[in-house]
């Protein structure tokens, strides 16, 4: 069985986003097992300078190192990271599988992004898109494409 580590900064309050992120761990259980790890997000003052947006950043990116898994395939999710069309996303997840790959963690930073310590901690840095999301609205866009590269994969209808 695959492993999934779904490491994200903060929480979501939002039912309609929480009913989403159920759904689709629903839909992914047949074929992975997904693990949420929440990391406290950094509080900051209305406004920030940029120095303290970096150690806010620093002490986040500490978090999410300590809750990496050590043999996990790390993944950034980043917009530097390079994107992939469906096909070719759910290709990689199946080449990472065939050479020994079991655990997967993916990494949602906070509203200000990742330290660049995670960024070189990880394996893969991966952008979803070159638009802006919410980081929290962003933990469904990555669960609704592992239900679909994993679909892909299986030979499923979903993705058409």
């Amino acid at each position: 069985m695959i492993h999934i580590n779904i490491i994200f900064v903060g929480t979501i309050k939002e039912r309609y986003l929480n009913d989403a992120v159920r759904e689709y761990e629903k839909r992914l259980s047949g074929y992975a097992s997904v693990n949420n790890i929440s990391v406290r997000e950094e509080r900051l003052t209305d406004n920030p300078s940029a120095a303290e947006i970096n150690a806010a950043i620093a002490r986040e990116g500490e978090r999410i190192l300590a809750a990496i898994p050590p043999r996990s395939y790390a993944v950034a999710l980043c917009v530097e990271g390079k994107q992939y069309p469906s096909p070719e996303f759910a290709r990689l997840l199946s080449e990472r599988m065939a050479s020994g790959s079991s655990e997967f963690s993916f990494i949602i930073g906070g509203s200000d992004g990742l330290s660049d310590a995670v960024k070189r901690r990880c394996d893969l840095r991966l952008s979803i898109s070159e638009m802006t999301f919410p980081h929290q609205l962003m933990r469904v866009i990555l669960l609704e494409q592992l239900y679909r590269a994993y679909n892909i994969l299986s030979g499923g209808k979903y993705h058409k």
